[in-house]
């Protein structure tokens, strides 16, 4: 999660190129997906979503080529501070998507569902432990037993990092009630939860698309108890109902078999219009600051990923998907009184 600060030596050297393979290389991906038709319930969906991708990547790169003001200013955007990790997002308290996470990996294939290989290539065995495996970057300061050591410590915090809903099966329209998202693990100093409409890297939206409403600011428990200074950095006379939000002070400990909790309790106005509609957490988390081997301190930001601020060790993960029906609830017969 986003600590921002400016990219400085070789990394802010090579920020236009980064801008330009990221872009260049969504095109090409975008035309690829385009090519397959995916099969399944949802397959008017997915090519709707390829068609949309490709037109956007397409959009992108042909401006980056024309304009050499929009490659100064995208290469600034990057070398001036748009990292996003392990320090969550101090400068920004709004509704965010998955889809920003590049520096993420997922652990679950089918929360890339429809993708292809994309989806192979975002998985953190590949995207992630295969950087470890080879020795590639910082990780060549560690000896190959060390790696397969960090390999084993980060798969433990993935495992012990979950999310999970606690919400009312049913609702009426309109109805004002509360879902809880309970958290663990992550590695520190913060981690990010949301709320949106879909278990989907790509596709998710914020849980606001659907109808659902947030009313007042989310409330944050974080591992010693409620906190407030990250919400109340966006102004109250905005709005501070947003979907997503950070968890400060988080402090697992792989080696320890330590991993902290949090919870956040959201205040939602139920959809008008009655029907079945899905709820599901998003989880941002870090890995490598859990763990001793990949973990650097610095005397400015604190702990920081071996991997480096453009490492893939973050993750993203989502709930289950909750299903609440929204329709009005029954009222019990009146019991009639015998004479």
């Amino acid at each position: 999660m986003g600590l921002v600060r400016p990219l400085r030596g070789p990394e802010a050297g090579r920020s236009a190129e980064i801008v330009i393979d990221v872009l260049s290389s969504g095109s090409r991906w975008a035309d690829q997906e385009h090519a397959k038709r995916p099969a399944g319930p949802h397959a008017d969906l997915l090519l709707k979503d390829s068609e949309m991708a490709r037109r956007r990547s397409g959009r992108f790169l042909t401006h980056l080529i024309l304009s050499t003001a929009a490659v100064g200013f995208l290469a600034s955007f990057v070398a001036g501070g748009a990292s996003a990790y392990p320090g969550g997002t101090p400068d920004y308290q709004t509704d965010v998507g998955p889809f920003c996470a590049g520096c993420h990996s997922s652990t679950a294939k089918e929360d890339l569902s429809g993708l292809g290989e994309r989806a192979t290539a975002e998985l953190a065995t590949n995207k992630h432990y295969a950087a470890i495996r080879s020795g590639a970057g910082k990780y060549a300061e560690l000896s190959e037993t060390d790696r397969a050591r960090l390999i084993e410590m980060l798969s433990a915090v993935d495992r012990n990092s979950t999310i999970v809903l606690e919400f009312p099966a049913q609702v009426a329209p309109g109805e004002t009630f509360q879902v809880t998202v309970k958290v663990t693990g992550g590695a520190g100093p913060t981690v990010g939860v949301g709320l949106v409409d879909r278990p989907h890297r790509f596709f998710a939206r914020p849980a606001s698309a659907l109808g659902w409403k947030v009313v007042g600011a989310p409330t944050i428990i974080g591992p010693k108890g409620p906190q407030r200074n990250w919400i109340e950095r966006r102004p109250e006379r905005k709005g501070r109902n947003v979907t997503f939000v950070n968890v400060e002070e988080i402090r697992s400990s792989a080696e320890d078999d330590k991993w902290s909790r949090a919870k956040i309790i959201y205040t939602l106005k139920a959809p008008s219009a009655v029907g079945d509609y899905p709820l599901v957490g998003a989880y941002f988390y870090g890995t490598e600051t859990a763990v001793g081997l990949s973990t650097r301190m610095d005397p400015e930001r604190g702990p920081q990923p071996l991997g480096g601020v453009l490492g893939r060790s973050g993750r993203v993960k989502f709930s289950e998907t909750a299903i609440i029906s929204v329709k009005p609830h029954e009222t019990p017969p009146v019991a009639e009184i015998a004479p």
